[in-house]
């Protein structure tokens, strides 16, 4: 396995001294690295993978030096756009190479174990690739990253565009992550929430941790059909719950994560409209379903933000008394809520996953409608 230090060197070797991205799994003792031996100055945790891609633009115009931009293969859609319609060999040829996880990955015939919402994705990554026109090197645990690096940036600088390098998984080796936080966890705060909302309220949750265990909460209450898991779609929380709440007369209730809200914020300015939406946003500053990783909104103040938008009713937790009473309030409002809960990082390992496929979780929330 290859020594996420290793590649370090190997990047800086090859004068490549400014990485940007959304972290992934698939390399995530990789983003670690990144975090704590790359300057703030050299590295940048994105918004998202489109934002990704025009800091590494950006990168490029100020110094003729190639960058890396590293995300998961389901963040080719973020990407596409700058890589289409800016970064394209038919308009500014500007090279970089792309450090792209491979969830969903094929095996001959079969999908390599993993999440249903990665599975589609995986098969068409090549497919998408090539249409854009982008050369790929695939890399496993056995490869030679000195020459892999060397031949992507070659290929890059004589073509005058993007080189994909897909990493398979356990290509890297793993290290110890992210340190304890002495908060609460996420997973304790929606427990609390979770006595105070009535049975038929409608939820929409966000990617990630947050919905398998609020998916183990509703088990356990028997209330599951009042659910819709965003399993993908990493960011599109809030805008699907918009789109819900302006159908119904009653609250909708939208369970968010920071690393999520920021993926899409401007997805906020139209949610701050709705006026029976109640809008929690778990913030632990982590990107905590693939890995722990920092998001890219370290010390942001959700809470000024929602207010500055035009949410009706702003609120800040940090305990379950100041939780008991914002919900309460919220619940009752004929306004819109937004509430910012303060959290640590972490879930636990034992996290139960989601039994049924998505199209019977899709079904049962559309019956009771």
């Amino acid at each position: 396995m290859i020594i996420p230090k290793k590649l370090i060197q190997v990047l800086k070797k090859n004068q490549i001294n400014f990485i940007t991205g959304v972290p992934d799994s698939v390399f995530k003792s990789v983003c670690f690295a990144f975090e704590r031996q790359i300057s703030k100055n050299e590295h940048i945790t994105a918004a998202n993978e489109g934002a990704a891609i025009g800091l590494a633009i950006g990168y490029y115009l100020a110094t003729k030096k190639i960058p890396l931009v590293y995300f998961q293969n389901s963040g080719i859609g973020n990407a596409l756009n700058p890589l289409v319609s800016l970064v394209n060999k038919n308009v500014y040829k500007i090279p970089m190479l792309l450090f792209i996880g491979w969830r969903g990955e094929m095996k001959g015939n079969k999908h390599i174990k993993d999440e249903p919402q990665h599975f589609y994705q995986g098969k068409i990554t090549i497919d998408q690739l090539n249409l854009l026109g982008i050369d790929h090197i695939k890399i496993n645990n056995t490869s030679n990253i000195n020459l892999t690096i060397k031949r992507a940036k070659n290929l890059a600088l004589k073509k005058s565009q993007p080189v994909a390098i897909l990493v398979r998984k356990n290509t890297f080796t793993e290290n110890s992550s992210k340190s304890k936080s002495n908060k609460k966890t996420r997973e304790f705060f929606l427990k609390e929430l979770y006595k105070y909302l009535p049975k038929n309220l409608r939820k929409i949750s966000t990617t990630g941790m947050l919905s398998r265990e609020l998916y183990e909460l509703d088990k356990i209450n028997k209330n599951s059909n009042n659910t819709f898991m965003c399993i993908g779609g990493m960011g599109h929380a809030s805008s699907i719950a918009v789109g819900l709440a302006k159908k119904s007369k009653k609250k909708v209730l939208c369970l968010d994560g920071d690393g999520s809200a920021i993926m899409h914020l401007g997805s906020l300015i139209t949610a701050a409209r709705c006026k029976n939406l109640i809008h929690i946003i778990f913030n632990n500053n982590s990107h905590d379903s693939v890995g722990g990783q920092l998001t890219a909104g370290e010390n942001l103040n959700f809470c000024n933000i929602a207010r500055s938008i035009g949410y009706q009713n702003v609120y800040k937790v940090r305990n379950s008394k100041e939780l008991k009473n914002f919900i309460k309030k919220s619940l009752k409002s004929r306004n819109n809520s937004f509430i910012e809960i303060i959290c640590g990082a972490g879930h636990r390992n034992n996290l139960v996953r989601p039994t049924e496929k998505p199209i019977f979780n899709k079904n049962q929330f559309m019956k009771i409608i």
